[in-house]
């Protein structure tokens, strides 16, 4: 269990109000930016952040996409959702049998089961690799101003690439955060999680995902790389848009560690030590960048 923020416990007896649930025995799974809880019967309640009700509804759309062809992916039950409680968007799913965190092997055996089925007739936006990035940076309020500028700067180089960017593998519906992470790896093999960045975009999108912990953060092997490349049937590091997808990767990464280190003190070095790499400031590749949440 992961606790790192005040449980939000009057949303989550709201939402089971609306939805039919009962939260009396209610236990937190994941307390962070979003918020996960567990309901007697094998429920789980998702809690997203205030603002987030298109992409609640997108996560519900694709989970119940994803079941129609049969995709290994957690389920969302069949309930009207999201419900909204005290400003925030709130879905149920199904609870996934006992598990432990995927592999980089099962992340490319579930993206080549999502890359080839046919881009369905859904709100699906385009990717934007760089969606709550601004945000993320006006939030990062421990920075010195001069970082802060720097990350404007940068986000604003990386988004007039990314409209010229070259041709790569065909469009298809990515995940758009394909990372251990977000595999659940069961008795019966790896399932699928959290469609929140679900669109439609270049695949490399979800590959630069693995690769940027080979070249960036040095948190894969070469050994694994190579099994990925191999059972996918190309390496994204060779294509010529792949600095450019990893640039935008690494920004993510590091706003997003940014932002958060702005109200907790003990990730403050962290983020400091992600710009830095960024600014040419510290060791050369691969960096060894410390998970925080």
């Amino acid at each position: 269990m992961t606790i790192s923020a005040v449980p939000d416990r009057a949303a989550l007896v709201e939402a089971c109000a609306l939805a039919g649930f009962d939260p009396a025995r209610a236990e937190p799974v994941r307390i962070a930016e979003n918020e996960i809880w567990r309901l007697p019967g094998e429920v789980i309640v998702r809690i997203a952040r205030p603002g987030q009700w298109k992409a609640a509804v997108r996560e519900v759309l694709v989970a119940r996409w994803l079941a129609d062809n049969a995709m290994p992916a957690v389920r969302a039950l069949p309930v009207e959702q999201p419900v909204e409680a005290a400003g925030r968007p709130v879905t149920f799913w199904v609870e996934l049998p006992p598990h432990g965190i995927g592999t980089v092997r099962d992340v490319v055996t579930l993206l080549k089961l999502l890359h080839p089925l046919p881009v369905p007739d859904l709100p699906l936006d385009r990717l934007d690799p760089f969606v709550r990035v601004a945000e993320r940076i006006e939030a990062t309020t421990s920075l010195p101003e001069d970082d802060r500028r720097w990350l404007h700067n940068r986000h604003a180089q990386l988004r007039k690439q990314w409209e010229q960017r070259p041709a790569g593998l065909p469009d298809c519906v990515v995940h758009g955060d394909a990372w251990v992470g977000n595999v659940a790896r069961t008795a019966a093999g790896p399932i699928l999680m959290d469609f929140e960045r679900a669109s439609v975009g270049p695949p490399e999108w979800d590959l630069v995902s693995t690769a940027v912990k080979l070249t960036t953060t040095g948190t894969v092997t070469e050994a694994e790389y190579a099994e990925f490349c191999e059972a996918y049937g190309t390496d994204v590091t060779e294509w010529e848009g792949y600095e450019l997808l990893a640039g935008a990767r690494e920004l993510r990464m590091t706003t997003y560690a940014a932002q958060h280190a702005a109200t907790r003190p003990e990730w403050q070095a962290e983020a400091q030590y992600r710009v830095d790499c960024l600014r040419g400031r510290a060791e050369a590749r691969p960096w060894h960048w410390k998970g925080i949440m």
